[in-house]
């Protein structure tokens, strides 16, 4: 069953003391939420907007979100989560980049901080459901009374895959309002219709915490620096000298500053030696990914995904493909691909699907 807003308030739950008809929708000032809002009051919610400033500092940010509360009609609570932020979201960030892996900061923001705080806040206020102007849905499988990320309709916009990490807590309190629209330009002219100031609003397209994209200059302000090492072939013979290991990730070709007449690409990183490996655009390609921090949505244990056929995405544009699980002893999952997945990178996340829905996922290592 796909739980559209039409059936969310008569379905049955134990939080008895939450208004089913308000929410709380996380409220960035972006043309999303602001649309989500609408289409939540157009529903009969009472809708409360929530700002969550990530630096503590944010004065530029709040403001836009205040502009487009009040263009929407609905207020607008504020917090300071620096602390919280740097400590889940921040901190990892540059320890994984300093081991010689790649994160994605969204990943690990929805669980620990994005949605954790959406949920409390909306405790604090008694709101039943939380939202967000996520490009997704919530498919709900009755016989088993679970809840599952789903895909959005609008799959080139789909962020199922950012999603994997939200247990039952969350979803079974979540509505994606943007998640039956099928191209962006419907949103926008929804929020043309009654001439919202950030209609016309550019999607952002970069880390939200990190100045101008450049995260090597980030990471410096905060002390991480990497020490320049050396390049090498997969048998270990050295080619010349890298910047430091973190300014590489798997599958690279450019700014790598080295000539080997043929293209080159980053294979693989180690940081224990600080060496940044190089290969051809084949060697990127394998059918065998192993995983660590696995996590089911329906909460059931990892063995009774032993075998199990499913898709799988190595990668947020990645396309889903065929694959077969394998539970292994230590907890680690063996994700075997039909046809090879080109550069399956550390620090980024496998995710699984059972047809539209997610399933799970966990750190490629």
């Amino acid at each position: 069953m796909n739980m559209t807003m039409e059936t969310l308030k008569n379905s049955p739950d134990s939080h008895q003391a939450l208004d089913r008809n308000k929410v709380l929708l996380g409220l960035s000032g972006g043309v999303d939420s602001t649309t989500a809002a609408l289409l939540l009051k157009e529903k009969g919610f009472e809708v409360i907007g929530y700002y969550f400033d990530i630096t503590g500092c944010n004065a530029e940010g709040k403001a836009e979100a205040q502009a487009v509360a009040d263009q929407v009609g609905i207020t607008l609570l504020t917090e300071d989560v620096k602390l919280v932020f740097e400590e889940v979201v921040i901190e990892n960030f540059c320890s994984e980049y300093m081991a010689g892996r790649t994160p994605n900061p969204c990943i690990v923001c929805n669980p620990g901080v994005k949605f954790r705080c959406l949920l409390d806040k909306a405790d604090e206020i008694g709101a039943y459901y939380i939202a967000t102007g996520h490009y997704a849905r919530i498919h709900h499988d009755e016989l088993q009374e679970k809840y599952y990320v789903k895909q959005a309709a609008n799959i080139r916009k789909d962020q199922s895959y950012m999603l994997y990490r939200l247990g039952q807590e969350f979803l079974s309190r979540l509505i994606f309002p943007l998640g039956e629209f099928e191209d962006k330009e419907q949103i926008r002219d929804i929020a043309r219709s009654v001439n919202l100031s950030n209609a016309e609003k550019k999607d952002s397209q970069e880390i939200c915490f990190v100045p101008d994209d450049d995260y090597v200059a980030y990471m410096a302000e905060r002390g991480c620096t990497a020490k320049p090492g050396k390049y090498v072939d997969a048998e270990g013979r050295v080619l010349g000298e890298h910047k430091g290991i973190i300014h590489y990730t798997i599958g690279q070709r450019k700014g790598l500053g080295i000539a080997l007449g043929k293209p080159a690409f980053v294979t693989h990183i180690d940081a224990e030696k600080n060496q940044v490996v190089l290969g051809s655009n084949e060697d990127l390609f394998g059918c065998s990914v192993y995983s660590r921090g696995n996590v089911f949505a329906d909460g059931a244990e990892m063995a009774d995904f032993d075998g199990r056929e499913v898709t799988a995405k190595v990668r947020y544009s990645a396309k889903p493909a065929q694959a077969r699980l394998s539970m292994l002893p230590d907890g680690r999952v063996l994700t075997e691909f039909t046809d090879a997945q080109r550069a399956a990178t550390p620090g980024q996340s496998v995710v699984w699907y059972d047809g539209d829905h997610v399933i799970g996922g966990g750190f490629i290592i």
